[in-house]
């Protein structure tokens, strides 16, 4: 949107052979404009409203030809709670289930703070219900809400507060210090601050797009606010070694016939560095296991338990492609011949889903993360010492990809092969795993160090 006072006006044109013979044209800089008309009053009316304009001394924009005051009119009619929907609507098809549900959770934060008054402002967690559940929730717009949660949708569209006014810096700096806070009014964690911010910014872009501002930029660009830092490095501490991932896969396999079915499970995330949700969608078919020698894990999916408001299906759960890759795109992992052995054995004993899946509940469904949560938790309370347990050591089951990659960094692995098998740019490798590396660089340094004395020493 470029602004300028060169403005010229023209006499109306009139062309008798048209269904609106009298035609307003108008320059705005360099750019041309016209406007046509059934009556002569009314092209008269609106070149008068121009000149007003000009004469007022305000700016036109070139690309729409329309007075700034005009285009502040525009933003005054349409409010944040109408643009956020729009946002909804058009995210909608191509989200994933779980993103879905992450915009709806940011939006649904952000929103009660962006409001004109809070005179009669509906109960916080209701609204918050009401947000969450109805408004951002697009399979939801069909039904008719409970009575209460009418009302609250209803007072936030008479008080929401018009998208212009996220011009103001200090609209913004609402939005941003209500995303930085959880319903109780304390810290909400870093990550979760970054995400529910990435929102905001994808949603004020939006905007700039529709053009409700008058200054084509983000908001979110102009205002000085400082996120709560998110730790993305993994924690030396919370990484297991192979000792440690041997015994505590022991411990798993030792709780009886729910343990002997997870074990290989648990094997995924360490051997091949596997996502939870690639590991639970891991058929059969994707399964090269030789005889002898290595073996390949050909990922093409993960499972993703989004919660059923939210798939398009009305299932809880969402098979995706993998991770920032394409639709299509697949990621070889090479496994271990060990390892190997164990999931021939597994497929012997344990069997697969009806749909090839090789991990399952006793009832063939989807693994669910608290049920297999519960067998890792037990596996550390038998397997670790005091000291162990109550420290990072594998905390989560993720952790296990964690000690993965970690074992391929020091062990030598060149970087770029460890992102590939792990599915990372080498971007995020770097950073991610930056205190590995540290690690890994000063044992490169001593060999480097061995290396230059032998070359050094007199012959």
């Amino acid at each position: 949107m470029a602004l300028t006072y060169d403005v010229r006006l023209y006499s109306l044109e009139v062309r008798r052979d048209r269904p609106k013979p009298y035609r307003l044209r108008w320059l705005v800089g360099e750019r041309k404009h016209s406007k046509s008309y059934q009556l002569k009053a009314q092209a008269d009316g609106r070149r008068s409203e121009l000149m007003s304009a000009v004469r007022r001394g305000e700016q036109f924009d070139e690309e729409t030809g329309l007075p700034v005051s005009e285009l502040r009119a525009k933003q005054g009619a349409v409010t944040w709670y109408e643009h956020t929907r729009a946002y909804i609507d058009r995210k909608w098809t191509a989200a994933p289930a779980k993103s879905r549900r992450n915009y709806a959770d940011a939006l649904a934060t952000i929103t009660p703070a962006l409001v004109r008054t809070r005179a009669g402002m509906p109960e916080t967690r209701l609204l918050r219900q009401a947000l969450y559940g109805w408004a951002y929730n697009r399979n939801r717009w069909t039904e008719e809400p409970p009575e209460d949660v009418d009302r609250a949708l209803r007072w936030m569209a008479k008080n929401s507060v018009s998208i212009g006014a996220l011009e103001d810096p200090a609209t913004v700096r609402l939005a941003l210090d209500a995303l930085a806070l959880k319903l109780d009014g304390k810290a909400a964690a870093a990550r979760t601050v970054k995400r529910k911010r990435a929102c905001l910014s994808d949603v004020l872009g939006f905007a700039v797009e529709e053009q409700y501002f008058v200054t084509p930029v983000n908001p979110l660009t102009t205002v000085k606010w400082t996120a709560p830092k998110s730790a993305e490095e993994v924690d030396p501490e919370s990484v297991a070694n192979p000792r440690q991932v041997r015994a505590l896969l022991a411990g798993v396999r030792a709780q009886g016939a729910r343990g002997e079915h997870l074990e290989a499970f648990f094997g995924c995330l360490y051997y091949a560095a596997m996502r939870p949700a690639e590991a639970a969608a891991l058929l059969a078919t994707q399964c090269d296991l030789p005889e002898k020698g290595w073996g390949t894990l050909t990922l093409r999916q993960g499972v993703v338990r989004a919660g059923r408001s939210w798939t398009d299906d009305g299932t809880a759960h969402q098979a995706r492609h993998l991770k920032a890759r394409a639709e299509k795109d697949s990621r070889p992992v090479p496994i271990p011949p060990h390892f190997v052995r164990q999931l021939r054995q597994h497929i012997a004993t344990q069997g697969t889903a009806p749909d090839g899946r090789l991990f399952r509940t006793s009832r063939g469904g989807l693994l669910q993360e608290t049920g297999y949560g519960e067998v890792w938790a037990k596996a550390r309370e038998k397997v670790l010492t005091e000291a162990e347990a109550a420290s990072l050591i594998a905390r989560r089951p993720y952790d296990l990809r964690h000690a993965g990659v970690s074992f391929w960094l020091s062990s030598g692995v060149d970087p770029m092969e460890c992102a590939r098998r792990a599915g990372h740019t080498i971007a995020v490798l770097f950073r991610v795993y930056a205190k590995v590396l540290a690690q890994t660089q000063e044992r490169a340094n001593r060999r480097i160090d061995v290396a230059l004395r032998e070359w050094n020493e007199p012959e």
